[in-house]
Order: C-alpha cells, then sequence, then structure tokens
C-alpha cells in the first residue's frame, strides 16, 4: 500500500451545494444591514439569477426571509430571529454572564456588554445598558473588528502576535481618526495590555467613548470578554479605577461559575 494514501487523515467532507448557497445568502443578509433586491444579491453572490430566484423564495415560503414585493428586496425573516434567540438562551456563557454583568451595571452605572471572538471580530451576546441620558447603545448580534475594541484587543492579547496577525485583516481599515491601523502599533498595545491584565481603547470605535475590557480566562486561550463603555466627558480617575475594578471581580464571578459548573 501507498504510505502516502495509509497515512493521509481523514478527507474533509464535500460541500453539498445548496447548502452552502443557503447559509452564504444568509449571512449576506446579515451582514448587510438592510434589505437586499435579487440584482444586488446576484451581484454579491455570483449565483445563477434562476437558481437565486427559487432559493429566495423557498426560504420566503419557511419564513427565514422576508419579501417585500413592493420594493423586491429581501430581508432576514422571524425563523432566523428564533434560531438566533436559542442560541443565546442555550449558551452556558450568556447564562453565566447575565446576573453578574446586570449588577455590574447597576454598582457603575455604565454600559456593561459581554462579546466572543468570531475569526477576527467581535459578537456582542449580551448588553446591559446604563440609566444616564448620554450613554452606549450596542445591539447584541453586532459584529465589530476586534482590533478596534477593547473587547477585542483583551481577547487577543490572549493569544502570541502570530496568531493574532493569522486572524486580523491585511488591513486593518478605520472606524475612528484614533482607530489603530499599524501592526506594531497593535503589537505594542497588546504587550501593555497582557502586561496589566485587561486592555482599553480611546475613540478607536466610536468618538467621545473610552471602553476597558476583560477577558474570561475559563478557557485558554479566552473566547469571552466583558466591557465598560465610558463617555470621557464623565470619566475621571476614581470612575476609570472602579469601573476596572469591577470588570475584574465580574471576571472572576462568572469564571469561577463556568468552572464550577465543568
Amino acid at each position: 500500500m501507498d504510505n502516502k494514501k495509509r497515512d493521509a487523515g481523514p478527507a474533509a467532507p464535500a460541500a453539498v451545494k445548496s447548502a452552502d448557497r443557503t447559509v452564504l445568502l444568509l449571512e449576506v443578509l446579515a451582514a448587510s444591514g438592510h434589505a437586499l433586491t435579487l440584482t444586488e444579491l446576484q451581484q454579491q453572490l455570483d449565483m445563477p439569477k434562476s437558481s437565486l430566484y427559487m432559493l429566495l423564495q423557498t426560504l420566503v415560503a419557511r419564513g427565514w426571509l422576508s419579501c417585500d414585493a413592493r420594493l423586491g428586496t429581501y430581508g432576514i425573516g422571524v425563523r432566523a430571529l428564533l434560531v438566533g434567540t436559542s442560541y443565546l438562551d442555550h449558551d452556558r456563557v450568556v447564562q453565566a454572564a447575565a446576573r453578574v454583568i446586570s449588577e455590574l451595571c447597576g454598582q457603575i452605572d455604565e454600559t456593561v456588554h459581554l462579546a466572543r471572538l468570531d475569526g477576527g471580530d467581535v459578537v456582542y451576546l449580551a448588553s446591559r445598558e446604563s440609566q444616564h441620558h448620554l450613554r452606549v447603545i450596542s445591539r447584541v448580534g453586532r459584529r465589530v473588528p476586534a482590533y478596534a475594541t477593547s473587547l477585542g484587543k483583551a481577547l487577543l492579547a490572549a493569544r502570541p502576535n502570530g496568531e493574532v496577525d493569522a486572524l486580523l485583516p491585511d488591513k486593518l481599515a478605520a472606524l475612528t481618526a484614533n482607530t489603530v491601523r499599524n501592526r506594531r502599533a497593535l503589537h505594542k498595545q497588546l504587550d501593555g495590555f497582557r502586561t496589566l491584565g485587561y486592555a482599553f481603547e480611546r475613540e478607536e470605535n466610536t468618538p467621545g467613548l473610552c471602553c476597558f475590557a476583560v477577558a474570561l480566562p475559563y478557557s485558554t486561550p479566552a473566547l469571552d470578554a466583558i466591557s465598560c463603555s465610558v463617555p470621557l466627558a464623565r470619566l475621571d480617575k476614581k470612575h476609570e479605577k472602579d469601573v476596572i475594578n469591577g470588570l475584574f471581580a465580574a471576571a472572576r464571578t462568572i469564571t469561577d461559575s463556568l468552572r464550577g459548573g465543568i
């Protein structure tokens, strides 16, 4: 027997074209932020228009997509929402963090988030808003480049810089004038955050906002982190210290709960 054939690992399963196309279609619509026409979808997916039309009609009939017949546009349907909600309802980290981040929000009266690293982005899994008139609102499911957020920086800092580079896109796009766009500068930031044990960013994601984050070390490397967003208008040294101490305490509580359930 040929040694190469004998030693080769199991072959990757062949992709099912119809399933592949369905997933790609849903991902494109979810990422767009607004409904798209058949022509716009065909341009992005490079699929035969007739096949795409039939796929769209099937998903509309099943409730996974909605269709505005007047405008000829398609968007995400209620069935997709139900699946997303089910994901959050069954995620053990979201369940373990829910009470803790609510208590932290009440304690420091600032908006608190829980997010997960997904490739080179972070995805928001839960948010608790402050009672201030001037506050941060981030929807669950929002996806943001990891290099431009304190949440992402905390999770990237849990990895060596070589792995960080492999996760991130070749070009670091600017979200604001302050967003780090140079890899060497990002590496320097991450080195500092590894020493501090927490990460922060100042107006890199949103003008007028400073954010602090701590990774949840229940897994190695960390997959999830919690953060607090504070408008610069009310950030002073004492409040900053209270926020950071609160994040550390909350991270310990969540991590102990998760490890206790293993």
